[in-house]
């Protein structure tokens, strides 16, 4: 079961990579209006989404649900309440992963509707889910 984890740590740093960096490629691509550079992000962001977020996303959420098969009454005996709350929070993550593909699919067919600066705050959010689900993975709080 090490080996599980391990591979799930390894998924789910490659999928936060792409969490991370697909928006702010959008921050980019929305503050660029030369023809080179636009078609340019299409190119970085069909490769990010498809290539490594969206292959990241699938193979961590298989491994988290192996390791969660294995082990769910060891995780759901003591009562607590963390791990119901990870799973909120990567639910959240799945979430805004299709909102960011469906961005991309804007940006893809010219049809963008946001600023820089909306990317720019897009670009926070799983910042703040990656902080909480580690604090209830570590410290199991609750």
């Amino acid at each position: 079961m090490e080996w599980v984890k391990a591979f799930h740590i390894i998924f789910m740093v490659t999928w936060f990579a792409g969490l991370f960096y697909l928006p702010r490629l959008y921050v980019y691509h929305a503050m660029s209006d030369d023809e080179t550079s636009l078609e340019r992000f299409k190119v970085m962001e069909r490769k990010l989404y498809f290539g490594i977020m969206t292959p990241g996303m699938v193979l961590t959420v298989l491994s988290g649900g192996w390791l969660l098969s294995s082990t769910w009454v060891a995780f759901t005996s003591d009562g607590s309440i963390w791990l119901y709350l990870k799973l909120f929070l990567v639910l959240a993550l799945i979430i805004y992963h299709f909102y960011c593909g469906k961005l991309y699919t804007a940006f893809k067919n010219d049809q963008n509707q946001h600023s820089h600066v909306f990317y720019r705050w897009l670009n926070e959010m799983p910042v703040l889910g990656l902080i909480a689900i580690i604090i209830f993975v570590v410290v199991k709080p609750v």
